[in-house]
């Protein structure tokens, strides 16, 4: 595996991390979660190799 796509990869489990955990914290606006999942979607589909 070359070193960008690892350097990639890291990358996008960090942005997925991040998005989990503001997920977490948001307790009051249940719009905001929503648009976290949404956001969340093609991060961990890309993360996993999926199409």
């Amino acid at each position: 595996m070359p070193i960008i796509m690892i350097f990639y990869y890291v990358i996008c489990v960090f942005l997925a991390g991040m998005l989990i955990w503001n997920f977490i914290r948001e307790k009051q606006n249940k719009e905001d979660m929503l648009l976290y999942l949404i956001v969340l979607i093609p991060v961990v589909l890309r993360i996993f190799r999926i199409r």
